[in-house]
């Protein structure tokens, strides 16, 4: 296993805990590691590969937006390969970097830049594990009227929404969703208070099951609905465990396979440059079932929800993509 060393970037202001040089790296976004949702994914994907390989990664948890590019910089410069980027906010300064290095692999996590011979973009069919949920949602509400709390309006979570939407009418045309977004700049993923809030406000208006998609400022949102009595929906990690009874289920998006299979690639033949799509049909995205939520899903939610994602992976279901066309048929 490699020594792990810490050292300080003193011209930039940056700590980061690092390997010897030529093993992965990642960067995480704003939120950090352990933010229960998008982050953690990555870093349960990390550390699967650590645990299976014994070999180690380095990391860093950015604190502000211009530590994005310095972090992959200085990681490239060390001779770091893959360097992850778990963010589509990494676009621009991945940009920079991997033109800079063009001997070095990168991977971006819910980015895109194409026509880089040493950058992979992994992006996810969102809108296909969130129809899953909408359903799920419309089979378990009494009231006919759900949630949805999104984190910064970008069209990314905009494709969340409109695919929940479509899962919602889909089960019943008449049902009401009702959405709010946090915020228009990063803050918007770590503000759980503004998140309780407006889950709030989305209840008292009658919802009585709410999908997040949200980061940090969704555990504002589950936690607001478990102490209504209502229900929530989790996404990205698996949030069932968070408050059991009260998370109907989790829109799984698979950051750590994403990252486990980059890392296992650079330790193989290479990482493929060019854009890596999953959806349902490559298990990129799902829905969550455990213990924890094992009483909330019925047999007819069950039922409902595999029939759905059965329909969606053979082509018989298209779930409209909204960033495809910045619109949503479904309302």
């Amino acid at each position: 296993m490699r020594k792990l060393i810490t050292g300080t970037i003193a011209a930039m202001g940056l700590m980061v805990t690092t390997a010897l040089a030529e093993g992965p790296a990642v960067v995480f976004d704003l939120g950090g590691k352990f933010d229960k949702s998008f982050n953690e994914a990555a870093y349960n994907g990390a550390e699967r590969f650590k645990a299976e390989t014994g070999t180690d990664y380095a990391e860093f948890e950015i604190q502000q937006s211009s530590q994005r590019e310095q972090a992959l910089r200085r990681f490239a410069e060390r001779g770091h390969s893959p360097v992850f980027g778990i963010s589509f906010s990494f676009t621009e300064a991945m940009k920079a970097v991997a033109t800079d290095f063009p001997d070095t692999d990168f991977i971006i996590i819910d980015g895109f830049i194409p026509d880089m011979d040493n950058v992979q973009s992994v992006i996810f069919k969102e809108h296909e594990g969130s129809y899953l949920v909408g359903v799920m949602a419309a089979k378990a509400s009494e009231t006919g009227t759900v949630g949805f709390v999104g984190g910064m309006d970008i069209p990314l979570i905009r494709k969340f929404a409109c695919g929940y939407v479509q899962g919602v009418k889909s089960v019943n045309p008449d049902a009401e969703v009702l959405q709010n977004m946090t915020g228009t700049t990063g803050e918007a993923w770590n503000n759980p208070v503004k998140g309780g809030e407006l889950a709030t406000s989305q209840m008292d208006r009658g919802a009585d099951v709410v999908y997040h998609a949200a980061g940090g400022t969704g555990l504002g949102v589950l936690q607001a609905v478990a102490d209504a009595g209502k229900l929530g929906i989790g996404v990205d990690s698996n949030q069932n465990y968070l408050h059991p009874g009260s998370v109907l289920t989790s829109m799984l998006k698979r950051v750590d396979v994403a990252v486990y299979d980059g890392m296992k690639a650079g330790m193989g033949d290479g990482v493929e440059a060019g854009i890596k799509v999953l959806g349902l049909a490559e298990e990129g995205v799902g829905f969550a079932l455990d213990e924890n939520n094992a009483e909330l899903v019925s047999a007819d939610i069950k039922a409902a929800v595999e029939e759905a994602q059965a329909a969606i992976i053979s082509g018989e279901i298209m779930v409209h993509d909204y960033t495809s066309d910045d619109s949503c048929p479904a309302g």
